[in-house]
């Protein structure tokens, strides 16, 4: 059995959770299933070996999430400002999960920056700012924050099993964050998803409480993007959907009702790009990136939209209009040859 992550290196995370007594565990700002998955994963872990800990988001995550156990005890920034900042101000040791960066969480991070507090990451992007960490356990090959967290269980306990609470929380988080299994995958992947279902999780339940639990608000939604929004340039082999306030407001939109609209598109045939523009209330568009094959979104992401992520999987943001960042995104693909249709 190869160990990922160094023995050494594990050694020194045992000891600063030894040495704990309040730890905090925060993860990326519109948390999506990775983010929740291995924090709340992270998080019971942490419980089973008798060490208390509290998960911080800094907004709502989806309510498709909410099943998993755990979950329930989520403290929540933008509703429970005052109480997140004293859990913060009072650690011993902060975990940061799914992130490389303290900035994408916004307020808090700053607070966050500015606490003497030991800081352990655990992420899979590319682009960590490790000066922000005191110990960082990253691999950017690995598809998703909760197989890190995985790995992570497996350099401490020597073993490939782990409660089944734990196992549902991480394979949720691998399931969503690779596109059903789309993208980010490789071999020692589906050995550790075998691993996880070998631990007693009902696959298909967990599939159907993530993608069979929509709301008819949010399929409508997604109808209307597909059938009204999406706009398909066949001549760079991409296609894009854009989504503003009022279309949103229209659909009664929460958290999460958009997840996994990026991906659409590029069930057409030759569609190799997909782009999704969405309008936020902070006064930002958010990009969400997809691509197949060899072709890298994550340096597009980092070019131009402030943002970054994988080679098949990336986003950013723009403090513009929503016209003026699908504007930007369609002047910008004459330079991706590779997209370009041979004449």
């Amino acid at each position: 059995m190869t160990e990922l992550f160094p023995a050494d290196k594990i050694k020194q995370l045992q000891d600063l959770i030894a040495d704990s007594k309040n730890i905090t565990i925060i993860t990326h700002v519109n948390p999506d299933g990775d983010a929740v998955g291995s924090s709340v994963g992270w998080q019971t872990f942490l419980k089973e070996q008798g060490v208390k800990s509290t998960v911080i988001v800094p907004n709502h995550f989806p309510n498709f999430l909410k099943w998993i156990k755990g979950s329930e005890n989520i403290v929540v920034n933008y509703s429970e400002r005052e109480k997140c900042e004293n859990l913060l101000k009072n650690s011993d040791l902060i975990f940061c999960l799914d992130f490389n960066n303290l900035s994408r969480l916004n307020s808090i991070g700053q607070l966050i920056q500015s606490l003497d507090t030991k800081k352990v990451l655990i992420d899979h992007h590319v682009g960590t700012c490790e000066n922000d960490f005191t110990l960082t356990f990253s691999k950017v090959p690995l598809s998703s924050t909760s197989e890190a967290v995985y790995e992570i269980i497996r350099g401490i306990t020597k073993q490939t099993s782990v409660s089944q609470e734990i196992a549902e929380a991480l394979y949720a988080g691998i399931m969503t964050d690779t596109g059903e299994f789309s993208h980010s995958c490789n071999s020692c992947l589906f050995r550790t998803v075998a691993d996880l279902m070998d631990c007693g999780i009902d696959r298909n339940r967990i599939h159907s409480l993530v993608y069979g639990s929509f709301s008819e608000n949010r399929m409508r939604l997604q109808g209307y993007c597909i059938h009204k929004k999406m706009e398909v340039l066949p001549e760079y082999k991409t296609a894009y959907i854009s989504l503003t306030l009022n279309e949103l407001d229209k659909f009664k939109f929460e958290p999460g009702d958009t997840e996994g609209f990026v991906n659409i598109p590029l069930n057409i045939k030759d569609i190799e790009l997909s782009a999704f523009f969405v309008e936020s209330k902070e006064g930002f568009i958010k990009v969400s990136l997809r691509s197949t094959g060899e072709f890298s979104v994550d340096s597009m992401a980092r070019k131009y939209f402030n943002g970054g992520g994988h080679k098949n999987a990336s986003g950013g943001k723009l403090y513009t209009s929503l016209d003026k960042a699908v504007s930007i995104f369609k002047s910008i693909l004459p330079e991706y040859d590779e997209l370009s249709t041979v004449v």
